[in-house]
Order: C-alpha cells, then structure tokens, then sequence
C-alpha cells in the first residue's frame, strides 16, 4: 500500500488537557477513510494538526513522506483541504473562480481547470456566477479548487453538510471517482452514519481523544469485521465476555448475549476457544450498520456527533 498521510503516536494537550492521545492510522493512494467520533471527541483538533493549523505536542504526522513538523512547507504542498463550506468568490464564474486559485498556486493550467470541472460534473455551468450555484454545487467547485494543484491527500471537514439527499450522492460519487481516478488520498470527517458506510473503503473511530476502533468496509471477505451476538448459559456470560474481549476489547453484554466484532478470519478460532471454556448455545453474525457499530465501540445510547 502507498500510505500517503500517516500519524505516528500524535497527540496534543492544551493548558495541561490531553485533546488527542497517541492517535496512530494512515490513509492510502487510492482510497476515501472515514474519520468519525463524537463531539469533544478530538476529530477537528486532529485535523488542525494534520493542515498545520495546530503545533503537535507528541508524535509525528507525514504526508507524502514529509514531516509537519520538520517539513512542513514541503508536507502542505500534497493537501488540499475544506473545513465545512468551500470560500469563493460568489460574483465569479465558475471558470474565472478556478483561475483565480490556480494563479495563487503559480500557474493557471486550462486544461487542469476544465479536466477537474468536467471530474465534478460541473461543465455545463462553467460560465455561470457562483452566486446562483446550489449548495451541493458551490461544493462540488470547492473539491475541484482544491484539487487545482494536483495534491495527493485530499481533507474534507463535514463535506455533505446541509446538502439534500441528490447532493450528497453526488459527492459520495465524486469522490470515490477521485480516489480511484486521481489516485488521491481522502480523508473523510462526517456525522452521516449511512453516507460514510457508502463513501468509505476504511474508517477510524477517536473517543476521548484515542483511537477506539479503525475497520475495512471495502477489502477481501478475511479483512473485513462482522458482528457476532453470543448466547451462553447465564452464569457463565461474564466468562465468555472475558474470552471475547480477548478478541475484541469493545465486547459488551447486552441482553443475555455477547456482542462483538470480528475480523471473519477469527471467528473459527473464537468460537474454539468460547467452547473449550463456556457451553455455547449459538452464535450468530448479526447484520449491523456502520451506525450501530458506531454506537457499539463508543457505547452510545444515540449518536451524536
């Protein structure tokens, strides 16, 4: 794999609050990760320290191999980033919008600014004011004047907010498009349980500041995680939940059954070990959401991100 962004052990504490706690993940060429926690959780502190908007107190973070902390001029030259809503120029074209932030990256390229318009279904209004543009479109032009400079990582904070349901599948078929045209890495922050799940090939859960939980939705059958709910006799439901937390340290009781989640490839050795040690009465792979796993790993009641 072509890891493009990776933190290494990141944290960052403030007037002696930890926010983020020895965060490690990469996000690969090629593929749209999913960031995800609740609020307070530390996702936007992450990614302040990702674009250089914050200073790391502990670890590292690379992209494209170069450090934010030794090199960060040459690290940020391989971003593009939008917080929430994209800036324009709203009294401008689409076109002349595009030209105006190639130029403040050195070079207009015409061919580049029609390629990405054209990548972002966006063609036929290419001459139009922004002003008339909706929502789902001003967005759309924000991922293209990001891309302007051909970065490797793409970083988008909340890319669907306020869309409709049409806008946000446009832009979850954008940027899947992007990663596998493009070759770009993108990194994805959302409250959108059910978009995430179709948007992304991986995604990481931060609570409290910590990584919790990071999972492949799109990869082989072995590498990706189901969940399992555990019948047992009663009193031995806290001796199979010592044995699943082996497996899955989020492992929880819950209606007389254990649940957990896991990689398909460690079920038959689960189950060898549950057997040896409790009477298994039945196990069986639930189907779960992206949403109920979510609420799972951070033992929510309702999300709230």
């Amino acid at each position: 794999m072509n890891s493009i962004l990776e933190l290494q052990g990141v944290s960052k504490t403030i007037r002696g609050k930890q926010l983020v706690q020895d965060v490690s993940f990469s996000v690969n060429a090629g593929e749209v990760f999913g960031f995800l926690g609740p609020n307070g959780a530390g996702k936007t502190t992450t990614i302040r320290m990702m674009v250089g908007l914050s200073d790391l107190t502990q670890g590292d973070l690379f992209i494209s191999g170069y450090s934010i902390r030794s090199s960060y001029s040459e690290a940020i030259k391989h971003v593009g980033v939008i917080i929430e809503n994209p800036e324009m120029y709203n009294h401008l074209t689409a076109r002349k919008n595009m030209i105006h932030f190639a130029r403040m990256n050195g070079a207009i390229d015409y061919d580049r600014i029609n390629e990405l318009l054209e990548l972002v279904g966006l063609t036929n209004v290419i001459d139009k004011k922004v002003k008339t543009f909706s929502l789902g479109m001003k967005q759309r032009l924000g991922i293209a004047q990001a891309l302007i400079h051909r970065p490797k990582l793409l970083i988008l904070d909340e890319p669907t907010n306020g869309l409709d349901p049409e806008g946000i599948r446009l832009i979850r078929t954008y940027l899947r498009k992007l990663a596998k045209e493009e070759g770009l890495a993108v990194l994805v922050s959302s409250h959108l349980m059910s978009e995430m799940e179709l948007m992304c090939d991986r995604f990481a859960i931060i609570q409290e500041g910590k990584m919790v939980h990071e999972e492949i939705l799109v990869g082989t059958e072995e590498e990706k995680q189901s969940a399992y709910n555990v019948l047992v006799q009663e009193d031995q439901l806290n001796s199979a939940l010592a044995i699943a937390r082996n497996f899955d340290p989020q492992a929880v009781i819950k209606e007389n059954k254990v649940c957990l989640l896991l990689d398909n490839h460690q079920i038959s050795l689960f189950i060898r070990q549950l057997s040896s040690a409790v009477d298994v009465k039945e196990v069986i792979q639930s189907k779960e959401s992206l949403e109920d796993r979510f609420l799972h790993l951070t033992n929510k009641e309702g999300v709230n991100l």
